[in-house]
């Protein structure tokens, strides 16, 4: 085989635990995450404080764009899937804070979800690079 056509993608610190799942892949252009976690890239662990996981979850997103080639601009999807809707406001605030143009949004869908291992959140990210 000449040429890889599909890439694994990490986000250094940030891991499935012992599952073998990737961060996320990306084949030609395209990059699909799995589910980013609102984990401290430094501990590996969830915040103490659950209100920070919005705000990890959206930084280690933009990590995995960056170090698959893509950036904000790139993101044509996140879906949030969310297990207490006590967190939408926290959500929303790192909406605005990543995606602050109204004109140059990615599509979003919030789902509520039973989520485990003390996650309030997973966002999963579909962006197609642009060349």
């Amino acid at each position: 085989m000449s040429e890889r056509r599909k890439r694994s993608i990490e986000v250094p610190g940030v891991s499935h635990g012992k599952a073998p799942i990737p961060m996320g892949a990306r084949v030609g252009n395209i990059i699909y995450s799995s589910a980013i976690a609102g984990k401290d890239p430094t501990t590996n662990q969830l915040p103490a404080d659950p209100a920070d996981q919005p705000r990890l979850a959206f930084a280690n997103m933009a990590t995995l764009l960056e170090r698959g080639g893509a950036s904000l601009e790139d993101v044509v999807r996140v879906t949030v899937l969310l297990k207490d809707d006590s967190l939408r406001d926290a959500i929303n605030t790192e909406w605005l804070r990543y995606f602050p143009d109204p004109e140059d949004r990615p599509a979003r869908h919030v789902s509520p979800t039973e989520l485990q291992h003390g996650m309030l959140l997973q966002l999963e990210v579909v962006a197609v690079v642009q060349a």
